[in-house]
């Protein structure tokens, strides 16, 4: 009986660590962008009207985002992340200002707010 128990308990075990990997790799690819966000293009003229802590795009790395909604849910003072809206921040993004890389989850959580890449023609009206 006890034996019986004991590997009941360890299956059980293995399967629930099973399911919380699988679970914790579909959420990454859950945040993916879709590819049609990444065929707009947008200008550094564009990017620069929307440089406001309630309107605030981002280029970094190539991409822009739109990071309006997720500046109240960053884990740091909006005031920190404010002066990169509108410009091109990956520098700042690459470092966080003191050194140090942002973690994985953080590069995860950026595909959701992806609209698009930086580049010298538009093919999406402007925000105003």
């Amino acid at each position: 009986m006890m034996r019986k128990l004991f590997i009941l308990g360890t299956a059980l075990f293995w399967l629930c660590i099973l399911i919380t990997w699988i679970a914790g790799r579909g959420g990454e690819v859950a945040v993916e962008a879709p590819v049609a966000a990444s065929e707009k293009r947008f200008s550094l003229v564009e990017l620069a009207q929307h440089s406001a802590g309630e309107d605030c795009w981002m280029a970094i790395e190539g991409k822009v985002y739109d990071l309006s909604a997720y500046l109240p849910k960053h884990p740091s003072k909006p005031s920190i992340i404010v002066p990169w809206c509108g410009r091109e921040a990956s520098q700042a993004y690459r470092t966080k200002t003191k050194g140090r890389k942002h973690s994985a989850e953080a590069d995860g959580l950026l595909g959701a707010y992806l609209i698009g890449v930086l580049g010298e023609t538009s093919s999406a009206p402007a925000r105003q």
